[in-house]
């Protein structure tokens, strides 16, 4: 795995236990202590998420509000300085280039926060419709170190460590120049477990430091795999199984946000037609009937007909049952619909269930 990207938190890893992965081209680590142990300390206490991997885009200049604005599916004008934007970037046919987060700073300084994977396509596609916006672009990833602290006890814990009061960052918020054990830091609370929790985006110089005494101050460290199982449960999509440049969020079951009644944006005219007319396929959630997992890509029938796929498939931590997300058609999608999944050639029984898997 010499060739892969390493964040600067890799040589960090092995001595926690981790065992690592290439995950999109990084060197990740995919569990730690178990994924079962993470996963439960991250619902119950607190973990630590080393995210540098993800990528940092600055959009600045005199046009950069409505840029991005006509770049993504939500509306920034909608929300105020310092607060966070769940969004996508779509395609002309509205399927997903990405789902990011944009934080509005202010109408001539903005930050996209994007996935690894989609991090250069994603920057590409951002300067590619730039057009006639005054606007400067910057990949900042690589001066960009960024670690999470997820749980409910991630306030308690991280307020120790600074004399800013965390409570007054509000969820969807932001603070720059946060000090934390006297280094300066970008704080942001919007998680992607289901739990509270909080980002902090500092400089790769001092991202090692900072870790560490998290860690010994009582965060347990959590590796790729705890992350998938926390962010399914809590019904959070991942890129590559709930979205795709193949279908469009309003088929992924996230139409909420899409705003078609804003001014144009790439995608608009698609995604309002399917907001109005309805879609033929959708996302849903399902519990299985017996204890095989269907994984992403396994087949889903409804008697012998060929009718969708499985997103994402997992015995949940939390609940103890297998249950999964899957892209049907739309007549299939009804709560209670029972379906058939093929798992290694035999079919297994499905039942169709609310996507809202944990009710806190």
């Amino acid at each position: 795995m010499d060739n892969l990207k390493r964040t600067a938190l890799a040589d960090e890893y092995q001595k926690y236990g981790g065992k690592t992965v290439d995950f999109a081209g990084w060197f990740m680590p995919v569990e730690f202590e178990g994924i079962l142990k993470e996963h439960e300390a991250v619902r119950n206490n607190v973990g630590l998420f080393d995210v540098s991997h993800m990528g940092e885009i600055t959009v600045k200049g005199k046009d950069a509000l409505a840029f991005v604005n006509y770049l993504i599916t939500n509306d920034l004008e909608k929300i105020v300085d310092n607060q966070v934007l769940y969004t996508y970037l779509c395609r002309e046919d509205g399927g997903v280039v990405d789902d990011i987060l944009v934080y509005r700073f202010g109408e001539e300084d903005i930050l996209l926060v994007v996935n690894a994977s989609n991090t250069d396509k994603d920057f590409e596609w951002v300067k590619s419709n730039k057009g006639a916006y005054d606007v400067t672009i910057e990949n900042v990833s690589d001066e960009t170190a960024q670690i999470a602290i997820q749980g409910p006890n991630a306030e308690a814990l991280l307020q120790v460590h600074t004399e800013t009061d965390l409570s007054e960052i509000r969820f969807f918020f932001a603070k720059r120049d946060v000090m934390i054990d006297g280094i300066k830091c970008m704080v942001s609370r919007t998680g992607y477990t289901g739990e509270d929790g909080f980002e902090i985006y500092l400089s790769n110089d001092d991202v090692v430091e900072l870790y560490t005494n998290l860690i010994e101050d009582g965060a347990l460290p959590i590796g790729l795999g705890a992350r998938d199982t926390l962010r399914f449960e809590a019904n959070l999509p991942l890129y590559g199984n709930e979205l795709s440049d193949d279908w469009t969020p309003v088929e992924a079951g996230y139409g909420f946000f899409v705003k078609v009644d804003k001014e144009n944006f790439i995608g608009k005219e698609v995604l309002a037609k399917q907001k109005a007319e309805g879609v033929s396929r959708k996302i849903v959630g399902f519990t299985m009937s017996d204890k095989k997992i269907p994984r992403h890509g396994y087949k889903v029938f409804k008697e012998d007909k060929e009718i969708g796929f499985v997103t994402t498939g997992y015995k949940s931590p939390s609940l103890g049952e297998i249950i999964g997300l899957a892209m049907v058609d739309v007549e299939y999608a009804k709560i209670g619909t029972e379906l058939d999944i093929q798992i290694r050639n035999k079919m297994s029984k499905a039942t169709v269930r609310n996507r809202k898997f944990l009710v806190k």
